[in-house]
């Protein structure tokens, strides 16, 4: 049998409120504070207009975090509020209530709403949202500049209808508002309207930038001067970057995106995806790094082995905690340069993978000591690369005192036919081996076995296998 819990006071008091506008209007200047998030939720969901506005001029918080609540493709929502922001702007001074400094138009603020609706007890940061003490000066706000907050992603080679109204909107009241964005992706847009955005957008406050579309080195270096202009960018991801020009004029390119890292004080994560253009120049990308770097990727391209030696000699991959290297052939490397690289980055280095790099037995039996010597690592994958079951016993000896909580390794060489077919019965032993082999060690590991490619889709290193487990069992 249910309970029936009668309303609060304060919700039966919202309701009144939301049935009369004119009533709402008179009655915001001395609502307490927390009756403003859950009405504006009632409000806007209700499609209370006139309230939903007549909130946003009185909003006693200095962060309003809308894209909680807002389906982004849609700009009815947003209009309201934007309306009710350009009579705000247009006063000479604000509402003795109003602290709004912030329009946050991300997916954030979740916890806000659902704290102030009494669906959640856990707190806020101030730094996100700060409410308003209950008593309040009667002395009206001076105006001051609104920030807005979004986290771009352009994906079609026309902006679609939200973000083409909001930067309208934003263009007509440039000296009023200052459009912030902290994380820009860049899946497929014409350079023409992707100028066109970042126009609008203060450079400076981006903070992780991801281009994961296919453009040619040309056109890379075409967007390196803004790239230069983003002082406090912190992520950098550059996906299939393609060249097609004359050596020359590749050179040229290179040295015009190279030059705008000089630029980036704060990087400190660095991603580059199929780059067919680092081949040999490495080296000239690594002197222009300002500062010591965090993370390191550089992924299924050609390296020369100097520009491995460069990068075991670069002071700033010093305190890396993680280094990728996957699809980057190392076959015919010598493991001096390898094992330098390792020793460089050992006293910090926390995830570390050479997936399908070609490393060959002796290669790996030299990484060995310097690999027991990275006291930090926590993730390894050594997927697709074809190792003895010797090497491997050996691998799980020298890296038996690691912290390892994740660790991925191919199926030994023993376990495929000399045409290359996995033999199942053969896998099953060599697991059972392993096995052992852990048990002997004496502490608890799980490990990861990958065939390549996987038998079942074809992909060049098999997800589907089961791990192999010891628990290590005390003595009652």
């Amino acid at each position: 049998m249910s309970v029936w819990t009668p309303p609060r006071l304060v919700d039966l008091a919202g309701m009144n409120l939301l049935r009369e506008d004119a009533l709402a209007f008179s009655a915001l200047e001395d609502l307490p504070t927390e009756l403003f998030p859950p009405l504006f939720m009632e409000a806007f969901d209700g499609r209370c207009i006139e309230t939903l506005k007549a909130m946003v001029q009185a909003w006693p918080f200095v962060r309003l975090p809308l894209g909680a609540l807002i389906d982004m493709p849609h700009v009815g929502p947003l209009q309201a509020v934007l309306e009710a922001l350009d009579v705000m702007l247009g006063q000479k001074v604000r509402s003795r209530r109003c602290k709004l400094r912030v329009l946050d138009l991300r997916n954030t603020g979740q916890n806000f709403w659902s704290m102030w609706s009494g669906a959640s007890t856990h707190g806020c940061s101030s730094s996100r949202i700060a409410p308003v003490a209950e008593h309040r000066s009667r002395t009206k706000q001076p105006l001051a500049s609104l920030r807005v907050f979004i986290d771009l992603s352009l994906k079609k080679r026309t902006l679609d209808n939200f973000l083409t109204y909001l930067l309208r909107w934003v263009e007509q009241r440039k000296d009023s508002i200052h459009l912030c964005c902290k994380k820009l992706k860049i899946f497929a847009m014409p350079m023409e309207n992707i100028m066109k955005v970042l126009s609008m957008v203060q450079l400076d406050c981006i903070q992780e930038v991801q281009v994961k579309c296919i453009w040619h080195l040309s056109t890379l270096a075409m967007f390196a001067p803004i790239l230069g202009k983003m002082s406090n960018l912190q992520r950098l991801l550059l996906s299939h970057i393609y060249t097609s020009a004359s050596e020359k004029q590749e050179r040229r390119h290179v040295l015009q995106i190279t030059s705008q890292f000089l630029r980036l004080d704060h990087l400190r994560d660095l991603h580059l995806e199929s780059p067919s253009f680092l081949e040999g120049c490495l080296d000239q990308m690594l002197r222009c790094l300002k500062n010591p770097l965090d993370n390191l990727s550089i992924t299924n391209c050609l390296l020369s082995e100097s520009d491995l030696t460069h990068l075991s000699q670069c002071q700033n991959i010093s305190q890396l905690k993680g280094l990728d290297l996957r699809g980057v052939t190392l076959t015919d490397f010598s493991p001096e340069v390898l094992q330098v690289l390792l020793e460089k980055v050992a006293a910090t280095l926390q995830e570390l993978d050479l997936d399908l790099c070609g490393i060959r037995d002796s290669q790996f039996e030299a990484l060995l000591t310097a690999l027991s010597h990275c006291s930090q690592l926590s993730y390894f994958s050594l997927c697709g690369n074809l190792l003895s079951m010797s090497v491997m016993e050996k691998m799980l000896r020298h890296t038996a005192e690691l912290p390892l909580s994740q660790e991925r390794y191919p199926a030994p060489q023993e376990s495929y036919s000399p045409l290359g077919a996995p033999l199942e019965g053969r896998l099953a032993q060599l697991q059972a081996e392993l096995l052992e082999i852990l048990g002997d060690l004496g502490r608890p590991r799980t490990i990861w076995i990958s065939l390549s490619p996987c038998p079942q889709c074809g992909d060049e290193i098999c997800y589907h296998m089961e791990p192999i487990i010891y628990s290590c069992t005390t003595p009652a």
